[in-house]
């Protein structure tokens, strides 16, 4: 059985040698004669994986002295509970929401205080990404909060948000660490790992120090304070300790590929092959509007339901998998993240040529 071209939103394909070097250490890691799986997380081995993880993303992020960063639960769906309860201090934040991810965040504020929607982009199915540059955020907000990429609708923030002065809070699953970022612009840079690092099952929350304190908002579970798991550099509870080492591996293997530089240009590169085709397709076409396009998620549709349909199973039986866009849009998504090769983009752009010569 040959490899496919998976296109999926998440989990998502992982970079092959890494799914190869874990297969070779799955019955016995570096001679402890047993599997990561299997390990202790308290254990000396363990503990050497988890702090060389983090100090191999510490170093492609460029982290800052002042942030920690834990390794966490729950997905990014837990956090959009965990955010206000930690930092809504004067009970009150500003919610930007252009997708389903950023709305579902708004929502779960609003059972811990004032939740305050400054713009949004639903008007026109979130296909684009709002101006943020002067918007009406209330004074005592406690924080901002964006997803900076829309992996239901394909948009990208391009710019950050004109903050004044609040602390940025970003939801970035499925754009982590698909290009250089300057952590020291966040508060908390979050997001789940199943898209574009590791296997679904960890959450990684880089914060700000100044934003971890027993100042929680009353009744918060000790295991969804922040503080609780800084504390205890991730080890307050059992960790998910086989994904996270996987993630290790991850990224030594984005430190070889030259970086998130290196990875940014090759995702340009891998982007605008498909994009140029949806561009002078007559059958396929983009729904983002262009300046707002993801490198990490396409959505294009054919305008008929039915060929889209057709589109999906006929791709599948040719091994490009996962083609199908999420069930509130319809449509197809191509879901091309760090370890999507080139040639799986441009297989697919062969393979859509190939398609609308024949219907």
């Amino acid at each position: 059985m040959s490899r496919v071209y998976n296109f999926s939103a998440g989990p998502a394909v992982l970079p092959e040698e890494v799914l190869r070097e874990a297969a070779e250490e799955m019955m016995d890691y570096k001679g402890s004669g047993m599997s990561v799986m299997e390990m202790s997380h308290r254990s000396k081995v363990y503990d050497g994986i988890i702090k060389e993880a983090e100090a191999d993303l510490r170093e492609l992020m460029n982290i800052p002295d002042n942030y920690k960063v834990l390794f966490l639960q729950g997905g990014a769906s837990q956090q959009f509970a965990m955010i206000p309860m930690n930092l809504m201090k004067n009970k009150k934040a500003a919610y930007i929401v252009t997708g389903q991810w950023a709305k579902k965040a708004f929502q779960e504020a609003q059972n811990y205080g004032e939740a305050v929607k400054v713009a949004s982009s639903e008007d026109e199915t979130f296909s684009y990404i709002p101006d943020c540059s002067d918007l009406d955020i209330p004074e005592d907000a406690d924080y901002v909060y964006i997803c900076e990429n829309n992996t239901i609708y394909g948009t990208k923030y391009k710019t950050l948000p004109n903050t004044k002065g609040h602390t940025l809070v970003a939801d970035v699953s499925s754009c982590f660490l698909s290009e250089p970022v300057d952590v020291s612009k966040y508060g908390i840079i979050y997001g789940g790992v199943q898209k574009n690092i590791g296997p679904a099952g960890v959450v990684i929350v880089i914060i700000r120090e100044d934003l971890i304190t027993e100042d929680t908002l009353p009744g918060t579970p000790t295991m969804l304070k922040y503080k609780t798991h800084a504390d205890a550099d991730s080890l307050y509870n059992t960790p998910p300790a086989y994904g996270i080492y996987v993630c290790g591996k991850v990224f030594k293997w984005l430190k070889k590929m030259g970086g998130l530089s290196a990875m940014k240009e090759r995702n340009e590169e891998k982007a605008k092959i498909l994009y140029d085709f949806l561009d002078e397709s007559k059958m396929f076409k983009g729904t983002v509007r262009k300046e707002d396009r993801s490198l990490m998620n396409v959505p294009f549709v054919t305008g008929d339901k039915e060929l889209d349909a057709k589109f999906v199973k006929e791709a599948e039986a040719a091994g490009f998998v996962n083609l199908k866009g999420h069930r509130t849009v319809g449509g197809m998504r191509a879901s091309i993240y760090n370890a999507m090769p080139k040639e799986g983009v441009e297989k697919l752009v062969a393979f859509m040529k190939k398609f609308e010569e024949e219907n």
